[in-house]
């Protein structure tokens, strides 16, 4: 048996017995679940972060993530299981690493893989010999080949596939979801070669209940993970191009997608809104269609519809002012109320939330603004730093000129918001349930 062999099958044993100590870079969104879900299967495991808060309150076994249970984090951290540390000398001592670190979009809508690549310069001076590093992070396809292989083996003096294995496994997490997590999502899994791949599906076998589908290169699973999120980017423009034509026509737009939803093949439900917001679906076609670009490709339809859904906050103004027309109001001046900011329903997270681009718009009108959400009690936007109203009182209502649904929360008492507001513009339908609708109106 070669040493290749042996490497290979040496640390596949330390996965089966749960010997391989883990290193996951970057405690958010992503990287804690992911942390925890090894750690709770019965790998040591080290979290590491640049933000001594978060490594703070890891190591107290305090829970600052909604998709973690508070006391999973508690209990792993008291066993010794689960701890976290700002100090990269860790991964010397690593089997399994995965880097879970933003890839967000810069002021021209271009890849920051500043992230990425910087945490892949320090792991390079740490990387032992047999050791499997996963990239989880979204970004464009190549990534994996041509910024981090390279980095690992000039910095390690390590040859991949000899010394150690890489692979690109996406990651699917959706904050607030109620059926599935981290541990039960299928996952998608490419390694630079047969041995990466093979390694690297078996440590998520070892600890996900979702199944591992293995591809046949890193780059089929960094295109998965974009096509994934420009398949909803796509549609969801669909959804909003549709609502403005059918405001147009004074149809209910809401009532068409629930009648079109009734076929029982050859049809998902999209729904229209005051934007896109979250960690996905509004930057991750940006990372195609800007790597098409060197295959000189423009990607016409991701293009239209990322114009469509980011004009929908600057539509959402648009039929405001005509509301408050009716009302023989301007924006200017008038108290407009915002109900929900954060990116989705029931859940804390404001990243990229259309919301806060609603807010600054009306604002940049002269409308005076103020929000309530039951998940958020202040937010931080373009370095300024706002803060909610703490309880949505009859006072707070009837003090509106309007009242502006942006996230469709389902602890929040419509019926109470329609008996008490002059006229509410619902963008979400999250009213839909309320009977007394003479003072709503739908996007």
């Amino acid at each position: 048996m070669n040493d290749r062999m042996k490497m290979k099958d040496n640390i596949l044993e330390k996965i089966h017995n749960k010997s391989a100590v883990v290193a996951v870079v970057g405690l958010g969104y992503v990287g804690l679940p992911l942390a925890v879900e090894k750690a709770k299967a019965g790998y040591k495991t080290v979290g590491f972060d640049i933000q001594e808060s978060k490594v703070k309150m890891v190591n107290e076994g305090h829970n600052y993530i909604g998709d973690v249970v508070d006391s999973d984090l508690e209990l792993l951290v008291k066993s010794g299981l689960l701890s976290a540390t700002t100090d990269f000398s860790i991964v010397q001592d690593a089997d399994f690493i995965a880097i879970c670190v933003p890839t967000p979009l810069d002021q021209y809508q271009q890849p920051d893989i500043s992230y990425v690549r910087d945490s892949t310069i320090a792991i390079s001076k740490y990387l032992k010999k047999g050791a499997i590093v996963v990239l989880e992070s979204t970004t464009y396809p190549g990534t994996t080949e041509e910024l981090i292989l390279p980095i690992l083996e000039e910095g390690s003096g390590l040859k991949c596939e000899e010394d150690f294995f890489l692979a690109f496994s996406p990651e699917r997490v959706d904050p607030g979801n109620k059926l599935y997590k981290t541990k039960n999502t299928p996952k998608v899994v490419g390694g630079i070669g047969k041995d990466s791949t093979e390694v690297a599906a078996a440590m998520y076998r070892a600890v996900l209940e979702g199944d591992v589908y293995e591809v046949s290169s890193p780059k089929v699973a960094e295109m998965e993970k974009i096509l994934e999120n420009t398949y909803r980017n796509i549609n969801i423009a669909l959804a909003n191009e549709m609502a403005m034509i059918c405001d147009k026509m004074g149809i209910n737009v809401w009532e068409v997608i629930d009648a079109a939803k009734t076929k029982p093949y050859g049809f998902q439900a999209f729904y229209p809104g005051p934007g896109l917001g979250g960690h996905c679906i509004p930057l991750d076609p940006y990372y195609l269609t800007w790597k098409a670009r060197e295959y000189d490709y423009h990607t016409k339809l991701i293009e239209t519809s990322g114009i469509i859904n980011d004009s929908m906050p600057y539509y959402v103004i648009e039929r405001a002012s005509k509301i408050l027309n009716r009302y023989k109001k301007s924006l200017n001046g008038s108290k407009v109320l915002i109900l929900g900011v954060s990116y989705k329903q029931d859940i804390d997270d404001f990243r990229e939330s259309p919301a806060l681009k609603v807010i600054e718009n009306f604002e940049n009108e002269g409308s005076i603004v103020g929000f309530y959400d039951p998940f958020v009690s202040e937010y931080s936007f373009k370095g300024k730093t706002k803060e909610g109203i703490k309880e949505l009182t009859k006072e707070v209502l009837k003090d509106a000129d309007l009242v502006v649904v942006t996230t469709a929360h389902t602890n929040v008492d419509y019926n109470f918001v329609q008996d008490n507001s002059i006229v509410i513009f619902d963008t979400k339908n999250a009213m839909k349930a309320v009977e007394k609708r003479e003072n709503i109106e739908l996007l």
